[in-house]
């Protein structure tokens, strides 16, 4: 994969929710299916700060928080992610997202603070979208590690739902592309969290998942993105 894009990503948490597979698999575009866990199919809420963003060649990079509401899918056997939505606070980030990546970002006024380190990191996250043609959402939510960060093993739920190294995405015709991304294999600890706010559910359509989530935190992790390539006759997920 030739770099497109890379950046540092921390500060980020992982919400998952189990829920029908029918729910998610109503939601998708045609050429991509919904992946499953022991049966469960996933919708994950994804708060994080991205730090300098720099295109390839670049000398000066973006930072800004983000949020996005994503699931689990598969084109042709090929596992990988489907955004719903991407809110970000950075408005030459998300038209250079929109661009590049045809990704669902929407524009949003962020706050991110943040006390101690390591296991003791402490992240006050708050976001309200600004996109005047998209539907309201916000969140807002402090949360944590709850332990040691390790790599998730072979196989577990943490691994499906977090060692994915490629996004799926559909433009307004309905045609798929792919996008491919590299880093190290994330180092995951087990974290809490107090949500104050969260109607990114409402925002795509589903109702809220019953139950609590499952809940990750993230290592900071570095990471490259290259350009999205249409999914067609001659070019296979």
């Amino acid at each position: 994969m030739r770099s497109l894009l890379s950046m540092r990503w921390r500060d980020l948490l992982f919400a998952h929710w189990p829920v029908d597979p029918e729910t998610i698999e109503r939601a998708l575009p045609e050429g991509l299916s919904v992946d499953t866990y022991e049966g469960d199919a996933y919708l994950g809420v994804v708060p994080f700060v991205m730090d300098d963003v720099r295109p390839r060649g670049s000398p000066v990079g973006l930072s800004f928080a983000e949020l996005n509401l994503r699931t689990y899918v598969a084109a042709d056997g090929h596992p990988g992610v489907y955004f719903f939505n991407l809110d970000a606070d950075d408005r030459v980030g998300v038209r250079l997202a929109r661009s590049l990546f045809r990704l669902p970002y929407y524009r949003a006024s962020m706050t991110v603070g943040t006390r101690g380190e390591g296991r003791d990191r402490e992240v006050t996250f708050r976001s309200r979208r600004l996109t005047k043609d998209a539907p309201s959402a916000r969140f807002g939510a402090t949360y944590g590690p709850e332990g040691a960060f390790s790599g998730p093993e072979p196989g577990s739920l943490e691994a499906f739902l977090t060692e994915r190294y490629r996004f799926y995405t559909a433009d307004e015709g309905g045609r798929l592309y792919r996008g491919d991304i590299d880093h190290d294999p994330w180092r995951l600890a087990p974290a809490w969290a107090r949500v104050r706010a969260n109607t990114l559910f409402r925002a795509n359509g589903f109702d809220h998942p019953e139950g609590d989530p499952v809940l990750h935190a993230a290592a900071p992790i570095d990471v490259t993105a290259g350009r999205i390539r249409r999914i067609g006759a001659h070019d296979s997920a």
